[in-house]
């Protein structure tokens, strides 16, 4: 993904409001399967980690995108933007 691809995303991202939380019990099969399912209906989705996560958003980011197969868009602070474009009728076809 190049760098004004992912610019853009941003740009999108900034919207929207984050669906999903990572607290305490970290990351989960249960939680990358429900975000791999968000993914697949929405495409771009915001996390938010909370203060008493095992780890850092950043290590978070790159650890739930490499279980639902996405990109980190951005990490700032303790919210996470990643994006899976979808398979079929993408809104997100210019990319």
């Amino acid at each position: 993904m190049t760098s004004k691809q992912r610019a853009y995303l941003r740009g999108v991202a900034n919207k929207i409001e984050p669906i999903f939380q990572v607290g305490k019990g970290g990351i989960t099969e249960n939680l990358i399967t429900q975000l791999s399912d968000a993914l697949e209906a929405r495409e771009l989705i915001k996390i938010t980690v909370l203060k008493n996560a095992p780890d850092y958003a950043k290590d978070l980011a790159n650890e739930i995108a490499e279980g639902t197969n996405s990109e980190v868009i951005q990490v700032i602070g303790n919210k996470i933007t990643l994006f899976r474009k979808r398979k079929e009728k993408s809104r997100f076809d210019n990319l």
